[in-house]
């Protein structure tokens, strides 16, 4: 007997349809699986086995074949285990073939019929509404995840059993409905508050600077001045996420499994801060099947870099791209892949290897030669596609012993969206959301300066010897900075400033 049941996978960001096509036919007993299958499809056969068999039910003696179509395209994953076996009781007449019509099933099966979670779930949920599926099978940790799409049946299953119960009409399950805006509302809060943040005023201006304008940002002070507390708190500064975007978000968690299991929706800007050991791939994202890496979860978010001449040149070098173009594509021999990187780059990193290098207590050990030496770990090109190199001294006793808070996050956010609702109204709707993702064109025809600005470029080229891209970069933050102060015209005292956040191009030594 012939059997369709529709699943889905996913590569890269999209999802499409997996047709699992099962047939049972006479023969001596096998189970065949074709369709370009990967190792944990093909092991499914076991697990599936023991699990039609320990909920209850006979498994077929006969030869089954097992079609995951389109057969051209590599499938991988343990999503598959439950749409094949349901397809399987189907063909035993377990099933009505009727009931099958307009669903989806996916969910990894465990040896006792108990159906697991499995990663992807919300983007193939949004594909399967999309091609007018009307319910969607989901195992129930993943319930809620796939409850974000509204329009479209959700029922969360535990068991096989309780798949095949429902659909033979002998029991019921209630679709999960979600209040999604109550949600919404309920998940944008942070932990953190920029009110917490002791002195370092001119630090905590140029972070304003560059969530009004989502510039990149390299922080070089000594230990304990505070650059990971400050850029902890540099999401809660950034304008709120909205509905579409914490979609978005929380698409790359899905996919990555990132998600926690009591986790539905991204509503805050997501925070990420890899440990300096970590490889290639697992920053920018790869493997024999591409996955999204820290950059692309970091996605509409702050990626904080800490220590940053400790991390591997390749790994930083392969940043370069995405940080350009805001989107980074992995191809393999089978497959290629493209995942989202439009984030914030937040980095830190010590003076000198003893970090004390300027410091106004503690005396530095370095030579100049080993300064310059760790200081070239860096390399020019990343550099340039750093907006603000800002320079974080320790904080005086008499600043951290201060009791009166600071300005709260809530405030500097007013006036970062002020900023930005002026770049929104400047930039129209060809997808450029702030000054940092100008491109050539556009820096022409809003960062235009007067001769002055002019001659403070000119010097600032001859002193510092800085790049086209450099630059560019100065004249994006100069057109921040009079965004910040309501101002269409850029001032030669906004130049003057910008200028003043290039500090790693004219050296620290």
């Amino acid at each position: 007997m012939f059997v369709k049941v529709i699943s889905m996978s996913v590569i890269g960001m999209e999802s499409y349809p997996v047709f699992v096509e099962v047939d049972t036919s006479q023969g001596l007993p096998q189970f065949a699986t074709v369709g370009l299958p990967d190792a944990s499809v093909k092991e499914s056969r076991d697990r599936i086995r023991a699990a039609i068999k320990n909920s209850g039910y006979r498994f077929p003696r006969s030869h089954v074949t097992i079609n995951l179509a389109p057969a051209d395209i590599k499938k991988e994953g343990t999503g598959f285990d439950l749409p094949i076996a349901v397809g399987i009781l189907a063909a035993e007449e377990l099933i009505k073939e009727a009931a099958l019509q307009d669903c989806f099933f996916i969910g990894e099966l465990s040896l006792d019929g108990s159906i697991k979670g499995v990663s992807g779930v919300l983007p193939a949920t949004f594909k399967a509404k999309e091609i007018g599926i009307k319910s969607v099978f989901v195992p129930e940790e993943n319930a809620a995840e796939a409850a974000m799409v509204e329009g479209i049946n959700v029922f969360p299953v535990k068991t096989l059993p309780d798949v095949v119960e429902f659909l033979g009409g002998r029991s019921s399950i209630e679709p999960l409905s979600l209040d999604i805006s109550k949600i919404f509302q309920k998940t944008r809060k942070y932990d953190l508050d920029f009110s917490e943040i002791k002195g370092q005023k001119q630090a905590k201006r140029a972070l304003e600077i560059a969530a009004s304008g989502g510039h990149n940002v390299l922080m070089i002070g000594p230990p304990g001045s505070g650059k990971s507390m400050l850029a902890k708190r540099l999401p809660t500064i950034l304008p709120d996420l909205s509905f579409d975007e914490a979609i978005e978000v929380t698409k790359v968690f899905s996919i990555a499994g990132s998600l926690n299991k009591n986790e539905m929706l991204i509503a805050i800007r997501p925070f990420r801060s890899p440990h300096h050991t970590i490889s290639d791939a697992g920053l920018v994202g790869g493997g024999q099947t591409p996955r999204p890496g820290e950059i692309s979860l970091a996605h509409l978010g702050v990626l904080f870099l800490d220590e940053l001449p400790e991390f591997k040149k390749n790994a930083l070098e392969a940043l370069r791209q995405p940080l350009e173009d805001g989107t980074i594509t992995i191809s393999r021999s089978s497959v290629t892949a493209s995942f989202p990187a439009k984030f914030m780059l937040v980095a830190a990193m010590n003076p000198c290897p003893c970090g004390y290098f300027g410091d106004r207590v503690h005396n530095c050990r370095c030579s100049p030669q080993q300064i310059r030496q760790y200081q070239s770990k860096i390399s020019g090109p990343l550099l340039d596609r750093i907006d603000l190199h800002i320079e974080v001294p320790s904080v005086k006793y008499r600043a951290l012993s201060d009791k009166e808070l600071g300005e709260s996050s809530a405030t500097i956010r007013e006036r970062v969206n002020k900023a930005r609702d002026l770049q929104k109204k400047r930039f129209g709707d060809n997808g450029i959301i702030c000054n940092a993702r100008m491109t050539e064109k556009q820096i022409r025809n809003f960062c235009q300066i007067d001769e002055e600005a002019h001659k403070l470029i000119d010097m600032a080229i001859e002193k510092l010897g800085l790049s086209a891209r450099a630059v560019n970069r100065i004249l994006k933050v100069s057109r921040t900075i009079a965004d910040m102060e309501n101002n269409e015209a850029i001032k030669s005292s906004h130049v003057a400033e910008a200028i003043q956040y290039r500090s790693l191009d004219r050296s620290l030594i």
